[in-house]
């Protein structure tokens, strides 16, 4: 195609490096506890009679969140312009994952919006409250860590050298530990540029070796396999994993059209390669029971309660009841974790504090007795 002499080659979009909307978007994030109140007041709006443009301008009117405000302004232009609500809320998939609007759509086709937007805020509840427990059990363990940092740091930049330098004029001979550790402050401060630029070089490599699909994978691999933690972070993607069947299935849609939406929902690319493992077999006539049992990352119950679904035409059910064993399981080991996790830390900074409290005491102990 040509025009004005000149041949088009390659069209791309222009990337700006600096949008409002982006850095919005980025700082204030919709929650999913808004979320999960906009679905229920929209089911309660739309029981009401309201139709559906009327009930969205009532919520935008009333919610305070600019984002959430500027999204219901879309998808009103969206709706008026001929399109359902589940493919207008589908373009925010940030905000609305695939799952939410593919079960919105059921609801669409067989009039029962309402009933599917309150599963879908149930759903969402569910899972904010095991990342709500899981982020207030790690609170404490994050702020004893960021306190421990910030009193060596602080240790390293005043009190070490103050003491180097009294010590120094005195002209006292040191014990060992104390000549260990003022030699170790002495070796960070003037390696410590060099240091700490290593470490982000290290860490600027790894998100951008995580930024691949095999370097993905690998991580997500060695996340799973981690002692204590991993068994918590697989309990979790299996009860995702079934709690996303389970909804689908009980809205009546077909494995064929639900395996690639879970897959899709996975945030965990092993799991994610399993279950396209599973929905190959599944196509080729296996079911969906046989699949998992090889392989491993699918534990024994889950593939038993599968089985016992499909014999009983009750997948849905199965499926929930263990999305439920498997969430109790992954609670109990979490709040077990972090009962560890505080003592041990506790342990680990009392002996890294009593060690420099040991090395300055005994420096201070040699100077009065040399002096005397």
């Amino acid at each position: 195609m040509a025009y004005a002499g000149y041949r088009v080659i390659r069209l791309k979009p222009r990337a700006q490096l600096l949008s409002l909307d982006k850095l919005t978007a980025g700082f204030f994030r919709i929650k999913p506890a808004e979320v999960i109140v906009f679905c229920r007041q929209l089911a309660l709006l739309l029981e009401a009679g309201i139709n559906i443009i009327t009930a969205l301008e009532l919520l935008r009117g009333e919610t305070s969140k600019r984002t959430l405000k500027k999204i219901l302004g879309q998808v009103i232009s969206e709706l008026r312009s001929g399109n359902q609500l589940s493919a207008a809320l589908a373009k925010h998939p940030k905000v609305f994952s695939p799952i939410y609007c593919r079960l919105l759509s059921v609801g669409e086709r067989t009039g029962n919006p309402e009933t599917m937007l309150r599963q879908i805020a149930d759903y969402i509840e569910k899972h904010a409250a095991t990342a709500k427990h899981i982020k207030s059990a790690l609170r404490y363990p994050i702020i004893v860590g960021v306190v421990a940092v910030v009193v060596v740091v602080i240790l390293v930049i005043f009190v070490f050298p103050a003491f180097k330098s009294l010590y120094s004029s005195l002209g006292t001979e040191l014990p060992a530990i104390s000549r260990m550790v003022f030699d170790f402050v002495g070796k960070l401060r003037s390696w410590g540029m060099y240091i700490l630029l290593a470490v982000l070089g290290i860490v600027g490599v790894f998100f951008v070796y995580m930024r691949t699909p095999s370097g993905k994978y690998k991580v997500h691999e060695l996340l799973l396999k981690l002692p204590l933690i991993g068994r918590v972070m697989h309990l979790n993607q299996l009860a995702c994993c079934c709690r996303n069947i389970s909804l689908l299935y009980s809205a009546g849609l077909p494995l064929t059209e639900i395996m690639p939406q879970v897959i899709n929902a996975s945030g965990n690319s092993v799991m994610a390669k399993a279950l396209t493992d599973v929905q190959r077999d599944m196509i080729q006539g296996e079911g969906l029971s046989k699949p998992m049992e090889k392989n491993p990352i699918f534990l024994p119950m889950m593939v038993q309660m599968v089985k016992v679904g499909e014999e009983t035409g009750n997948l849905n059910t199965a499926l929930s009841a263990a999305a439920q064993s498997y969430e109790t399981e992954a609670e109990d080991r979490t709040g077990s974790l972090i009962s560890l996790i505080q003592p041990a830390m506790t342990g680990v900074i009392g002996l890294v504090v009593a060690f420099i409290a040991m090395s300055l005491f005994s420096a201070i102990y040699s100077i009065y007795g040399q002096l005397g």
